[in-house]
C-alpha cells in the first residue's frame, strides 16, 4: 500500500486526503488547528499538528513522514497584508526532515503566479518571470525541491483555484471600476486539482512540472458577469480604460504527458 504524507490538509489537501483514501492508499495529514484534528481522523487521515516557520517546524516531522513514499506540499505563502513571511525559509526547514525519511517523491503545489503577464500565451516552457513577491517566492522554492538529489520532485502550477465554496464572483459581485475586463481567465476547478494530483501519482509522474489550469479562456468581463447572472449576485462592473495585460495558460502536458482529461472544463 503507498503511504502519503500531506502537508497542509486544507482547502484543498483535505478533500485530496479523503479521494487518496477512497483509492485504498494511507494518507497521513498535517494541520495547524488543534480543533481540526478529529476531523481529520473522523475522515480516516492519520493527523499530524503541525507548524511551519522561518526558524524552526513546530510538532513531530519526523513521525509524519516516517514510511511515508510520498510527500505533498500543499501550504500557500502568507504574504498578504502586515504578516509577511519568508516563505522559502520555511520550506528550506523541512528538507532534512525529507532527506532523512523515506520520501522519494515530493508532490510541490505552486502557482502560475511564477509566470508575467508579458506573455500571450504561457506552457511549461516559458521560462518564469514573476512580478509578485508570493511568485518570486515560489519560484524559489520550486528550485529549492527540484535541486534536492535526495528525492524526485514533481511541480504543480495551479491557476485560480474554485470550488462549490469557493468562487471569486463573491468578492467581484457588484464592485465597480474593475481593472482588465479582456483580460482571460486562468482558473481550475477542485474536482481537477485533485484528479490532476490522482493521476501523478498513479502513473508516478516525477521530476516533472506541469501548469494546471482548466481550457476555458473567456474574458474575465464575460466569466464573471455570467456568473453573477447564473447565482442572482449584483453585476461587477469593469473598467475599459484599465484593460492591461492579460495571458492564457496552457495545460499542455497535463494532457500531452498525463492524458488527463479534466472534468470541469467550462467552470
Amino acid at each position: 500500500m503507498t503511504k502519503i504524507s500531506i502537508l497542509g490538509c486544507g482547502w484543498l489537501g483535505f478533500p485530496l486526503a479523503k479521494a487518496l483514501l477512497s483509492k485504498g492508499l494511507s494518507v497521513k495529514g498535517s494541520t495547524t488547528s488543534s480543533e481540526k484534528l478529529a476531523t481529520l481522523e473522523k475522515a480516516g487521515i492519520t493527523p499530524y499538528l503541525i507548524t511551519l516557520s522561518e526558524n524552526k517546524i513546530t510538532g513531530n516531522a519526523t513521525d509524519f513522514l516516517e514510511n511515508s513514499e510520498i510527500l505533498i506540499i500543499d501550504i500557500p505563502p502568507k504574504l498578504r497584508g502586515s504578516e509577511k513571511e519568508n516563505f522559502v525559509a520555511k520550506i528550506k526547514n523541512v528538507i532534512p526532515f525529507i532527506e532523512n525519511s523515506s520520501i522519494k517523491n515530493v508532490l510541490f503545489i505552486s502557482s502560475t503566479s511564477v509566470y508575467n503577464d508579458d506573455d500571450a500565451f504561457v506552457t511549461e516552457k516559458t521560462f518564469p518571470k514573476p512580478a509578485t513577491e508570493s511568485g518570486k517566492q515560489l519560484l524559489q522554492t520550486e528550485q529549492l525541491l527540484q535541486n534536492n538529489n535526495h528525492f524526485k520532485t514533481t511541480v504543480l502550477r495551479f491557476g485560480g483555484l474554485i470550488g462549490e465554496d469557493r468562487h471569486p464572483i463573491h468578492f467581484l459581485a457588484g464592485r465597480k471600476n474593475i481593472d482588465q475586463p479582456n483580460a482571460p481567465i486562468n482558473l481550475i476547478h477542485q474536482d481537477d486539482c485533485v484528479g490532476i494530483i490522482e493521476k501523478i501519482i498513479t502513473i508516478n509522474s516525477w521530476d516533472e512540472t506541469f501548469n494546471a489550469v482548466a481550457p476555458s479562456h473567456p474574458s474575465r468581463e464575460t466569466y464573471y458577469t455570467q456568473k453573477a447572472l447564473e447565482l442572482s449576485l449584483a453585476l461587477p462592473q469593469f473598467n475599459p480604460a484599465n484593460n492591461f495585460g492579460g495571458k492564457i495558460i496552457l495545460s499542455s502536458c497535463i494532457e500531452n504527458v498525463l492524458k488527463y482529461t479534466f472534468t470541469k472544463p467550462n467552470l
